[in-house]
């Protein structure tokens, strides 16, 4: 976000139930508008707007649309929403998006409303940054916003030059006098901005006035609470009761997985069995042709066949005057009127240019050691020319393009021997990324161990499961262990983890225990990002998804790595590694479309509904004689139970709704694995 030679770029977010029924009812958009026309100094655009009702989710999608992307605009800000009616949520869908509070912003704003009104002490505002974007709400009285905006507006150009990188020291050379002369301060009093009558009739009326936030109460200081996750350190009394992440959809959360996962990176591969799992980077092309050398199809005779009237009929006895087995070596050049044994495969003598099979002869005399054939009888004149011949690059000629960029080597083999078949030694291909599993938690015991189990300890069922569906996808697996739940234990050991895998896939540790650690190991101690911690699905809710920065040891920086933190559930962990994780290795391996197939399917039996969570039911699929494939359940469906994927090869994707789904209606299902055949 480069501000030294362009507009900052302003958004407005009305949040409003009225105006997103019938946006010609808004009035402020128009009004924030002009206050950066009349009063930015030519520094501002303020072209983005938006109109939403009071929802939770909306506010935060616009919200995120602005500040998460490549074109992320300087500043937000949100009009409605900010009072204490039941439906003014604006305050709280805000607060979790903010990553550093700019309290300073929202005390001028009070101080400047309570000169007018003493009903500004019962709004609720608030102000912050979220990666480069400054978070600011106003009332939702157009008048009230306009208000609060022009208090602070002259000191925000400033701010978000800041906050989107700018050198700290250029922009505060010649100290606050020059920044006051640049921001048309002649008095940086508050009361300075506000040389205007006032008539703050919004506070109460509308329910969008600004006061101190009292929404949810937590238990720390701004300035001591991490932008999203708990503080290890606070202890049990000061984590957060509810998540503070969005709740996204299933299609939110793979679109998230889409725009933050790694690119692929192109590396050159030998052409050997490690290349299978591979998908091309660059066309190949042969260079060689298949076959090098006219050779016979057919077990038979080489001849010389032609229509020109010197050239004798190919029907009658001929000499036997050498052999050509399919193995390397020199013959000598046919003659007209001679015949050379030749075997399927093998290369024509010089000078031949038919081979008749040897049902069409019969033999006529032997050597007189009765070893080999000394002449033949052909029974046939019809041999053509080339007949029984394939010709040099007759199946590739040299320069043809044998496979393209995107195609993939699969194990059933027919790619990989085009490759060897004309000499290819090496290809371009994408890197398939190494994958680590680790459990998390002190009371997780390996699978194996022996013994019987101490009170609270499981034995850890989700790694091996992890690595050995990891396997079954076709990447590298490599097993990081278990690891405690102590902080510095956890970010050590995904520290050393990331120098060996680009994926780290976790189990555990993202709900909301006080030893829940996940999350804010990976944004207080790895400055990585969480772009989703939650996910309306069933089961896999806490599902999380991250990067982390990444520098190699000479400190060169290098692709960030990708961290997966699953349920710790069995079955939520493997349903969640092949709707999430599955696509994010696709993407890294170049491999097109991602993800699971969907394939449809007929229930065999009724199977019940969520009403306000997507479902993915396992199931067994069979493809049975009337043509088409039926899912048959695995059973009871709690998240728990690992044992629902025995036998199980698909995930029936469940509508949201009340009810059920009935038996012999047809549903989508993704498939996992080998379909049962009973045809």
């Amino acid at each position: 976000m480069d501000t030294s030679n362009t507009h900052l770029k302003a958004a407005v977010l009305i949040v409003s139930e009225t105006a997103s029924k019938d946006p010609s009812t808004d009035k402020g958009v128009p009004a924030l508008q002009d206050v950066f026309a009349q009063k930015g100094g030519d520094k501002w655009t303020c072209s983005r707007t938006k109109i939403v009702p009071d929802s939770v989710l909306d506010i935060q999608r616009a919200i995120s649309e602005w500040t998460d992307g490549e074109d992320a605009v300087n500043l937000v800000l949100t009009s409605g929403g900010t009072g204490f009616t039941q439906k003014d949520n604006t305050p709280e869908a805000v607060q979790p998006l903010i990553q550093k509070h700019a309290s300073g912003l929202v005390h001028a704003m009070l101080a400047a409303s309570l000169q007018v009104t003493p009903f500004a002490m019962m709004a609720r505002p608030i102000a912050g940054v979220r990666n480069k974007t400054l978070i600011i709400t106003l009332p939702g009285s157009p008048k009230g916003a306009k208000e609060n905006l022009e208090a602070i507006l002259p000191q925000l150009a400033h701010a978000c030059q800041q906050a989107a990188g700018a050198d700290s020291r250029a922009l505060h050379s010649g100290g606050t006098q020059r920044l006051e002369k640049e921001a048309g301060l002649q008095d940086t009093s508050v009361h300075g901005h506000h040389h205007h009558s006032h008539d703050h009739g919004h506070s109460h009326d509308h329910s969008h006035g600004h006061g101190h936030h009292h929404g949810p109460k937590a238990h720390t200081k701004p300035e001591d609470r991490p932008p999203i996750s708990n503080d290890p350190n606070a202890g049990p009394t000061r984590r957060y009761r509810e998540s503070p992440y969005p709740m996204l959809t299933v299609e939110e959360a793979l679109q998230q997985i889409g725009e933050h996962t790694p690119e692929p990176v192109v590396v050159k591969a030998p052409v050997d069995e490690n290349l299978v799992g591979s998908v091309l980077a660059e066309d190949v092309t042969a260079s060689e042709s298949v076959p090098a050398f006219r050779a016979s199809i057919v077990d038979g005779y080489a001849i010389i066949a032609s229509k020109h009237i010197m050239v004798p009929s190919t029907k009658g006895i001929f000499p036997v005057v050498g052999v050509s087995h399919a193995k390397p070596g020199q013959m000598s050049e046919l003659q007209i009127g001679e015949v050379a044994r030749i075997t399927t495969g093998a290369p024509l003598p010089p000078g031949a240019t038919s081979v008749v099979m040897v049902e069409d002869t019969v033999l006529k005399s032997m050597t007189e050691d009765g070893q080999e054939e000394n002449e033949i009888e052909i029974l046939t004149d019809a041999i053509e020319p080339g007949e029984n011949v394939r010709e040099v690059g007759s199946d590739v000629k040299s320069g043809d393009v044998i496979m393209k960029k995107g195609e993939g080597i699969t194990a059933v083999g027919g790619e990989f021997g085009l490759l060897a078949s004309v000499g290819t030694r090496e290809v371009s291909v994408y890197q398939r990324p190494v994958v680590g599993v680790l459990s998390t938690g002190d009371e997780i015991v390996q699978h194996d161990r022996p013994g019987e189990l101490q009170l609270g300890e499981v034995r850890d069922t989700n790694r091996p499961t992890l690595l050995t569906a990891i396997k079954g996808s076709g990447f590298k697996a490599v097993d990081l262990g278990i690891a405690s739940d102590k902080p510095g234990a956890l970010e050590q050991t995904l520290r050393d983890a990331m120098r060996t895998v680009d994926v780290i896939i976790t189990s555990g540790g993202v709900s909301m225990g006080e030893l829940d650690l996940l999350k804010p190991t990976i944004e207080r101690s790895l400055g990585g990002t969480i772009h989703f911690g939650r996910v309306s699905m069933k089961p896999g809710k806490p599902t999380t998804f991250a990067t982390v920065p990444f520098k190699t040891n000479d400190g060169s920086r290098a692709k960030p790595r990708v961290i997966f933190s699953l349920p710790g559930n069995p079955a939520s962990a493997v349903v969640t590694y092949h709707l999430f994780v599955l696509p994010a290795l696709h993407k890294m391996a170049g491999v097109h479309p991602v993800g699971l197939p969907k394939v449809q399917v007929t229930l065999e039996q009724d199977v019940k509904c969520d009403s306000k969570r997507a479902e993915y039911h396992r199931v067994m699929i069979v493809a049975k004689s009337d043509g088409l494939l039926h899912a048959v359940s695995t059973g009871f469906q709690r998240s728990s139970r690992i044992g629902s994927f025995k036998g199980a090869n698909a995930l029936l994707c469940l509508p949201v709704k009340e009810g059920k789904v009935a038996k012999g209606e047809r549903v989508e299902a993704l498939l996992m694995g080998k379909i049962v055949s009973e045809v």
